[in-house]
């Protein structure tokens, strides 16, 4: 009993040791941390005061902004002054608000107030579809850069330079701060992260800025701010040491100098499942003339059970397809990304690419194609999303829950949806999501660029050599075809000749755009032979490319008929009996 009890006690000195001092046991991390202070870089962009309930603009901007920095983006682009991007254009045409919905026809606005609230789910909607502004306008010579607060910029101009995230992850502390570290490691690696508070004057210290709202209590966050730091060893009224050190959007007139801390064990940061922890990555001047997406509000909800997803798009003009990107609900999922060329009779056909691998961390995710793919105006294409794991996310009419900035709560946003945009697999089949959801979509996303067209080249593999065919029989063959061009090639082609003899048909005659990427269409032939036995019926099909006819190919024929009606029989017949020669002695056996 005595060596259970020291055991015991042993235990829970142990535990409780860990408990406090969960930091030490990180070799590879500093007990302080600040951005602003990285061998002597500043990787943290200028205080900033907000007008209206925009809190969530400046959290998000002021993330992206210190991502440019951290990672050298900024200084590429040779521009003087800091990264100082418009936190109300954000505010203007994020689509969730009553000014401005672009998935409504009219897009008359339905949703938020503008200036009064959003989220960082709406912030990376917006971001993802078409990338956060940059322009000299949006900003004055204060904090305040309110030169688009009162009155709507632009929506799109060529004096803009856009940036795009490549990434955004989620990132949850936990309660007892399991994942603590792993936040302390983003921060480090890529720069400011974006968090969420519940801002009152009876959780924060004015004398010190420290601010501790007690995980029992439950009053929902109301702000948003950004971590630039740590220190491990920061008092606040919390009853352990350690705290967030935060960048606010209250001018630097305000806490240290528009800075203050949060800590550790406070209800919300670091720990709300949505807002708590988001890092903007590899954020990077805009790459992609077209982005094609119907999730027009992003991530709103997630089909938990389905796995297997594809979204139909058709290009609007000359199109080179690039990337692929998507969201994952939870980590460690496995993901594979697959391009075909057609959708008939129910089945993805002429698969162009595939992609697989893993995606550690919630959030959301652009992939490269190994290579590009081009699709002529007009041409569809399909964009395959295979998940392990948390199902699919979907855009839909849904309620915008966290309002950061704004005391409004459960506004409902509108979202539309249509026909033959996106389909989920039941079984072996593909139904299509407008029939269980009809204003929901999948968070499937097609990156590209313009291209110029190149030339194609048609090939055709194959030949049609039948014998002993039955007179006035019906046969079957094939052939391929194949754009053997040059890569971003499109091949446009038909049957342009077959012989006179017989009756013939072809499945599929013609196509357009067949891709140099494509292993080429098989072509079915069905024949009904001449009634003629004894007879050979020779020719052969011409296959034209359409756009140049001096590109053709021709698959080479010949069919020989039966000598008789028996012939096939007396042919099987000979083989039985070379094979089993005692057949014949069995067959003329007398019976006992």
């Amino acid at each position: 009993m005595r060596k259970l009890a020291v055991v015991a006690i042993l235990s829970i000195i142990l535990i409780s040791s860990l408990s406090v001092s969960y930091s030490k046991a990180s070799h590879d991390l500093p007990e302080y941390f600040d951005l602003r202070n990285v061998n002597g870089i500043n990787y943290v962009t200028s205080i900033k005061h907000q007008s209206g309930g925009t809190c969530w603009c400046h959290g998000t901007m002021a993330a992206l902004e210190g991502n440019l920095l951290i990672t050298g983006k900024w200084e590429e682009l040779g521009i003087k002054e800091e990264p100082n991007l418009a936190e109300y254009h954000l505010d203007w045409w994020n689509g969730f608000n009553k000014f401005y919905n672009g998935d409504l026809n009219p897009p008359t606005g339905n949703g938020l107030d503008v200036h009064y609230g959003g989220d960082y789910r709406v912030a990376s909607a917006y971001l993802t579809r078409e990338g956060a502004v940059y322009c000299e306008d949006a900003n004055d010579e204060t904090e305040y850069d309110y030169n688009w607060f009162d009155t709507p910029p632009e929506h799109f101009s060529n004096d803009y330079i856009r940036f795009y995230p490549r990434n955004i992850e989620w990132y949850v502390a936990e309660e007892n701060l399991e994942n603590i570290d792993l936040i302390k490691r983003k921060i480090m690696e890529h720069g400011v992260m974006a968090t969420c508070m519940c801002y009152s004057s009876s959780f924060i210290d004015r004398k010190s800025f420290t601010h501790y709202q007690p995980p029992t209590d439950d009053t929902p966050p109301n702000h948003a701010v950004a971590i630039i730091g740590w220190d491990d060893n920061k008092e606040t009224q919390a009853p352990k040491p350690g705290a967030w050190l935060c960048k606010n959007s209250w001018g630097s007139d305000w806490g240290l100098d528009g800075y203050f801390w949060i800590s550790y064990y406070d209800k919300w940061c670091g720990k709300h499942p949505e807002m708590g922890a988001v890092s903007f990555q590899n954020v990077e001047p805009m790459r992609y003339q077209f982005i094609y997406y119907y999730d027009y509000h992003g991530w709103r909800d997630t089909m938990e059970n389905c796995k297997e997803a594809f979204n139909a798009f058709v290009a609007s003009s000359n199109f080179l397809l690039e990337s692929i990107s998507f969201y994952t609900a939870v980590d460690n999922v496995e993901y594979t990304v697959k391009i075909y060329d057609r959708f008939e009779d129910g089945k993805l056909e002429d698969l162009l690419a595939t992609k697989s691998g893993m995606i550690n961390y919630t959030g959301y995710h652009t992939i490269d194609l190994d290579k590009p793919i081009a699709f002529p105006e007009g041409d569809d294409f399909y964009i395959y999303l295979w998940l392990s794991d948390g199902g699919q996310p979907i855009d839909c009419t849904s309620e915008v829950p966290v309002l950061l900035g704004s005391l409004q709560r459960n506004t409902v946003v509108k979202s539309t949806a249509h026909f033959g945009e996106s389909y989920f697999r039941i079984g072996n089949k593909w139904m299509d999501l407008h029939f269980i959801k009809p204003s929901a979509n999948f968070c499937i996303k097609g990156l590209g660029n313009s291209y110029n067209a190149t030339e194609a080249d048609l090939e055709c593999n194959g030949s049609i050599n039948l014998n002993d065919v039955k007179p006035g029989g019906r046969i079957t063959a094939s052939f391929i075809v194949r754009n053997a061009g040059e890569p971003l090639s499109n091949l446009d082609w038909e049957i342009a000749e077959w012989p006179e003899w017989g009756k013939w048909s072809f499945s599929p005659a013609s196509m357009e755009n067949l891709k140099a990427e494509s292993k080429g269409v098989k072509v079915n032939v069905s024949i009904i032979v001449p009634n003629q036995r004894n007879a050979t019926f020779e020719g052969e099909i011409k296959v034209i490319n359409k756009e140049n006819p001096d590109d053709f190919a021709v698959v080479p024929i010949i069919i020989t008929t039966s000598k008789s009606c028996h012939s096939l029989l007396y042919q099987l017949l000979r083989l039985l009996l070379d094979r089993f020669p005692n057949l014949l002695y069995l067959m003329n056996f007398p019976k006992i």
